[in-house]
């Protein structure tokens, strides 16, 4: 199957239904390609906390500060003043009066802004703890009656290229272009050859190279692969933002905490139930993130315990029940025998956030023609060296916008002579072997533990550089392994996992000097 498109989007998260359904404002073609069918698989969807919202008591310039401080003024200054100028009002006139979604409000009608770490003012508007799953399945409801075309169930293989695909010699001298994907239908096996004008990448991030993580099962770095392999710059990818609370239960898949329970007053607590954050910082519970977690971590190592305490009950004084505020908290912690509303939560940290990426500008735009990245897959320079809480869905919405725009201004549509000089996939005679599920799972421990013991919260040179040899031997065997397997979405991950884990290790390696949620010892 070919197929044309103006643009194709790979990503269903946020930022790839907020570009898909502005592209199609502008009358575009668009397709967007889903790798599992499933929402609750984004980020976006498993965003608790809240997005930044217009706050007629607050102002640009101290967003601005408070994105700046967070970030250890490592920032992109223009993408921060883009975003701060620009972004707080598209949660009205986007979220709210054209899609749709549904926020809290207070008694009075009016939106019921929140507090996070190391914000200035209350300006995170919310839907409970259910936040990014109110935006994400509005949004993707919204999108669907705009003429999108969805291929659920689809893993993209590889972008397509006219220096590396194109049958035509006279493309090997031309700038890189890309022209489309390679798409695996995951049930039939097949790859589809789909051409695109413009090619979003709106992948997610890299959360499933981490042995702990708050993120799902999709997040394996698969746009950042793509992108890299296609040429494309990948800057500051040393800085992962680890969630300082993740649950800790040995019977229970570990799920996010909510960092809006330390803004409604949540305290940390070692087993004695000692309040330990104010040894750590004058910010105590609500300094950001990246002190939370090494506090945590740090404690966790002196007390010999494998993980710390979370009290809302003794504190909460929220105008909604403790129960709806946090019902989704509530409903998985009485899962795992945890009744909020009168027991503290065990936490421990968990890799949450990729603050690097496919480096962009403000609309989006790669180093590659063609080729743009929006939401976590890529980096604009907003979040510096440390994320600043709830900036990552606006963000996502904003960029998602801003790219389509520029697809839109400037769209050059590709002659189809040249589309046709480019083959349809074609897998190698040895690409044909099944390998049991035993031996890819165990491919990812390797992986999911180098990250985590050598690359983690706290970072060593000794242990950076046996990282880097590590994961570029298992680089090594992983691609062999990949020529001679049978393709699959699983063989697809696991090969995406092994280039980043190389990339993200290296950077690490390469930046001597602690910042943000890149700590080092030495």
């Amino acid at each position: 199957m070919r197929k044309r498109y103006n643009a194709i989007i790979i990503g269903c998260g946020a930022a790839g239904l907020s570009c898909a359904a502005h592209l199609r404002m502008k009358g575009l073609t668009v397709a967007v390609l889903s790798k599992t069918g499933d929402l609750s698989q984004s980020n976006s969807f498993c965003a608790q906390g809240g997005i930044i919202a217009y706050n007629p008591k607050d102002d640009p310039k101290l967003l601005a500060k408070d994105i700046e401080n967070a970030g250890c003024r490592y920032n992109n200054r223009e993408a921060v003043v883009f975003f701060s100028e620009n972004g707080p009002k598209i949660v009205f006139d986007f979220l709210i009066d054209k899609a749709g979604v549904e926020f809290s409000r207070n008694e009075s009608g009016e939106i019921d802004f929140t507090e996070e770490a190391a914000h200035s003012i209350r300006r995170i508007a919310h839907y409970r703890d259910l936040t990014g799953e109110s935006i994400e399945q509005t949004l993707f409801q919204y999108v669907k009656t705009t003429g999108v075309d969805f291929y659920e169930d689809f893993t993209a293989v590889d972008l397509i290229s006219n220096n590396h695909h194109s049958t035509d010699p006279q493309e090997i001298y031309k700038r890189r272009e890309i022209f489309g994907v390679y798409a695996l239908e995951n049930r039939s096996g097949e790859v589809r050859t789909l051409f695109g004008d413009a090619v979003v990448l709106a992948t997610g991030g890299v959360g499933n190279l981490y042995q702990y993580t708050t993120n799902p099962t999709s997040a394996t770095g698969d746009g950042l692969s793509m992108a890299y392999r296609a040429g494309a710059p990948i800057i500051n990818a040393e800085f992962i933002q680890f969630h300082p609370t993740m649950l800790f239960h040995r019977d229970v898949r570990r799920f996010l905490i909510s960092e809006s329970l330390r803004g409604e007053g949540a305290r940390l607590k070692d087993h004695n139930g000692y309040e330990f954050m104010k040894d750590y910082s004058p910010q105590r519970d609500l300094a950001p993130r990246d002190i939370v977690s090494r506090a945590i971590f740090d404690k966790m190592n002196a007390d010999k315990k494998e993980y710390m305490f979370l009290d809302l009950a003794s504190y909460y004084s929220g105008r909604e029940p403790l129960q709806e505020r946090f019902s989704k908290i509530f409903k998985n912690c009485l899962l795992a025998g945890i009744d909020i509303t009168k027991d503290p939560i065990p936490v421990v940290p968990g890799a949450h956030y990729f603050c690097g990426g496919i480096k962009v500008d403000t609309h989006g735009r790669t180093a590659v023609k063609r080729l743009y990245a929006v939401g976590e897959v890529s980096c604009t320079g907003l979040h510096g060296a440390n994320r600043l809480a709830s900036t990552s869905l606006l963000e996502a919405v904003l960029w998602g916008k801003s790219a389509a725009e520029s697809i839109a201004e400037s769209l050059d549509e590709i002659d189809s002579k040249r589309f046709n000089s480019i083959p349809d996939w074609k897998r190698p005679r040895r690409q044909n072997v099944h390998f049991d599920p035993m031996l890819i799972k165990q491919d990812w421990t390797t992986i999911k533990q180098t990250m985590w013991n050598y690359v983690g919260i706290v970072r060593t040179e000794k242990g950076l550089t046996r990282a880097r040899s590590d994961l570029g031997y298992f680089f090594r065997r992983v691609m062999e392994f990949y020529k001679e397997a049978a393709l699959t979405r699983d063989i697809i991950e696991l090969r995406n996992a092994a280039v980043v884990s190389q990339v993200i290790a290296e950077s690490a390696l390469h930046n001597v000097k602690s910042i943000g949620c890149h700590y080092r010892k030495n």
